[in-house]
């Protein structure tokens, strides 16, 4: 892309090229091994560094060196040759995090074979269908897990300690740990891997609509690794606390693979909770902190409390995903946090978790923005209805091209020709401007957008205003159906403790700020807001249960 580029008049401020209408990314690009048969897990194992501790289990202390964990996946990579795992073979791993999930993966993927994720908190109906969509060969997972996947016809390998009764358990062929026991082998099946093969199939969050796997190449992941080299100088006194679900793009990209080529420790939490994680920040002296918005608000709104309890003086860098922070939430923890540093990214499962960052101090104070375009990407602002592309701090749908976005849609074709043009350009689904520095801003999911006669009204705009309320502590606009005006805004509150604060005050706040066809009409009080994993809103959710609980009335 850079090549194509190198002739046309390119804004040096914003990136804009008027000839093309093209953004370009303003970050040096990433370099990429030139070799078409090249695997992720090669690539990775070839980064030098000088690390010496890889993961660390948070609750035990247990944990593995880089050599160990090298020796682990030559390990599992030959017992798996052995059991007749090929290259394209799908191979699913259903776990809480755990210092193994890199092994896993990582052998997985060395023999061009495709690791597929599921969320532990699935239930066994939701994870029996990404199985008949994916059909995977071979299974990981852990004793508390093994019922969800009970009744599947494939082999399946336990992380943790079990005693094999094939009366009782006929599908469970073995234990990790005694595959890692494994001498491993130099005759293995050695097929060659190109960087084009499929290397992971995980599923999008379905925040709009049923879940698709997401086809993502080893030149994907690849060129992830490269990012996230380039744009985190990290060595072996880096620490990083692995808060985020691994099973999800943010957490299996960053910490099964970024991290490891990076050389730096990795503190695995198997399940979030924020104590824990403070726990773990003070005692193994964590200097990377990845989190997703809400976890970030609650130490803003915790400070003094957590400052009292813990020694955080070993944080230098937040990384936040997931959503814009507010500005408010920004300053909030500028001034708890001093000599921490907030940086901020955007990315979708489609991208390989790689869109947009903030990389410096003077980056992240641009309030209200994503980022600017990572290494090595494109960009078009591009009207939804007309399909004309725009300009600067023009809005429209933000499409993205570049070694980072997926192959496609597994067994979906109509779905990826919806999503990725013939160019390469993957639909977003965002509304986003950018504006004359190259910053992205997102304003709204294109497929949210409430219909009020005719008017197009962004949820975020009043959740950011109903934030904004002293007494309300989280909220989520939705479109709520009317035969007379399509849709009208509806506000799902959750209200500080101790507070009283009523619809119509709610309503009224709102108001006050924004035109009559933006007002939110109906308001109800929750406990607490429904998110997924990387922590955006499950509006699909609220609207199941608002009109469930209209249809009763």
């Amino acid at each position: 892309m850079a090549a194509e580029s190198s002739n046309l008049i390119i804004d040096p401020r914003s990136g804009f090229c008027r000839s093309s209408s093209i953004f370009y990314s303003k970050r040096e690009p990433i370099p990429l091994p030139p070799s078409q048969f090249l695997d992720v897990t090669t690539f990775i194992s070839s980064q030098a560094h000088h690390g010496k501790i890889a993961f660390i289990d948070a609750a035990t202390g247990r944990h593995l060196t880089f050599s160990q964990l090298w020796g682990a996946v030559d390990s599992v990579a030959t017992c798996l040759s052995d059991m007749g795992i090929r290259k394209g073979h799908v191979v699913l791993l259903l776990s809480p995090n755990s210092i193994f999930f890199p092994v896993v993966c990582l052998s997985v993927m060395s023999l061009g074979a495709i690791i597929t994720t599921t969320n532990p908190l699935n239930t066994p109906s939701e994870i029996k269908k990404q199985i008949a969509d994916s059909k995977p060969v071979l299974a990981f997972t852990t004793t508390q897990l093994v019922h969800k996947i009970a009744g599947s016809n494939f082999p399946i390998v336990l992380l943790d300690e079990y005693v094999i009764n094939h009366t009782r358990e006929s599908k469970i062929v073995s234990t990790l740990d005694q595959m890692m026991k494994k001498e491993p082998s130099q005759n293995r099946v050695r097929e060659r891997v190109e960087q084009e093969d499929t290397a992971t199939l995980l599923y999008s969050s379905g925040t709009t609509g049923a879940s698709k796997g997401v086809v993502t190449s080893h030149r994907n992941l690849i060129a992830l690794v490269s990012t996230l080299i380039q744009r985190f100088s990290l060595d072996d006194r880096d620490t990083y606390i692995c808060t985020v679900p691994m099973f999800h793009v943010y957490g299996l990209t960053a910490f099964a693979t970024g991290t490891v080529a990076m050389g730096s420790t990795v503190v695995v939490l198997s399940k979030f909770e924020i104590h824990n994680m403070l726990s773990a920040i003070e005692k193994y002296r964590a200097t990377y902190i990845p989190l997703v918005p809400p976890i970030l608000v609650a130490m803003v709104n915790g400070a003094d409390e957590i400052r009292r309890r813990y020694n955080l003086s070993s944080m230098k860098t937040v990384v936040c995903g997931g959503a814009p922070l507010r500005r408010e939430v920004i300053d909030g923890f500028v001034e708890k946090y001093p000599t921490v540093t907030i940086l901020q990214g955007y990315g979708l499962t489609e991208s390989t978790g790689v869109g947009a960052s903030t990389n410096t101090v003077e980056e992240s104070r641009m309030y209200g923005t994503v980022g600017r375009l990572s290494s090595s990407m494109e960009a078009k602002i591009v009207d939804p209805d007309t399909g004309k592309t725009l300009e600067v701090n023009q809005t429209g749908e933000l499409w993205l091209r570049g070694p980072n976005i997926m192959k496609g849609y597994f067994n979906n074709a109509d779905a990826t020709r919806l999503t990725l043009d013939l160019e390469g350009w993957l639909k977003t689904g965002d509304l986003c401007y950018i504006d004359e520095d190259g910053f992205i801003f997102v304003v709204d999911r294109l497929k949210e957008l409430i219909k009020y006669k005719g008017y197009q009204v962004p949820p975020a705009e009043l959740e950011a205003l109903l934030l904004s309320h002293p007494e309300i502590v989280d909220a989520a606009v939705i479109p709520f159906p009317d035969k007379e005006v399509g849709q009208y805004p509806m506000a799902y509150v959750v209200r500080r403790p101790g507070s009283n604060l009523s619809g119509n005050e709610v309503m009224n706040f709102v108001a006050g700020q924004v035109s009559p066809y933006k007002r939110i009409r109906k308001v109800a009080f929750v406990d607490s807001i429904p998110k997924n994993a990387s922590g955006k809103i499950l509006r699909k959710d609220l609207i199941k249960l608002a009109t469930a609980k209209e249809s009763k009335l």
